[in-house]
């Protein structure tokens, strides 16, 4: 449940916070392994590279572990910093570092979805609600 809230989660909006939470713990998790021991970078530094892509998973943390809608929405954007990523290193790698950019890509994609659909479900259950360019007074 969303700490300060008496609305209870729906199964819905549960299953959709532990897929979200699924995908940024195995994000989490990877980029270190990664970066530190399954295939260090040939070139470059390995602690800027993990400061690079391990520091952004750090920031929705505390939302995502409370499970605070308004932070699974924004953590979508964090999230597209894997995609691409992952996209890149499918496109130029073989070997241990493709089949590690696979993995960031599904768990990128997994957090994606449950924080997306948790946010849009968790919001309405909540009476959270963007309003519609239309029903701006001020136009």
């Amino acid at each position: 449940m969303q700490s300060g809230s008496t609305v209870p989660l729906s199964a819905q909006s549960r299953k959709y916070l532990q897929l979200g939470r699924l995908g940024f713990w195995g994000l989490w998790l990877l980029q270190p392994l990664w970066i530190m021991w399954l295939a260090p970078p040939q070139l470059g530094n390995a602690y800027v590279l993990l400061a690079l892509l391990w520091l952004p998973l750090w920031l929705p943390l505390y939302g995502i572990v409370k499970g605070h809608a308004y932070t699974m929405a924004w953590a979508n954007f964090i999230v597209m910093i894997y995609f691409l990523h992952s996209l890149t290193n499918l496109w130029v790698s073989s070997g241990m570092q493709w089949g590690l950019s696979l993995l960031e890509l599904i768990l990128a994609s997994i957090m994606f979805i449950g924080c997306t659909y948790y946010a849009r479900y968790r919001g309405q259950e909540l009476g959270l609600k963007i309003p519609k360019l239309k029903d701006d007074p001020r136009r």
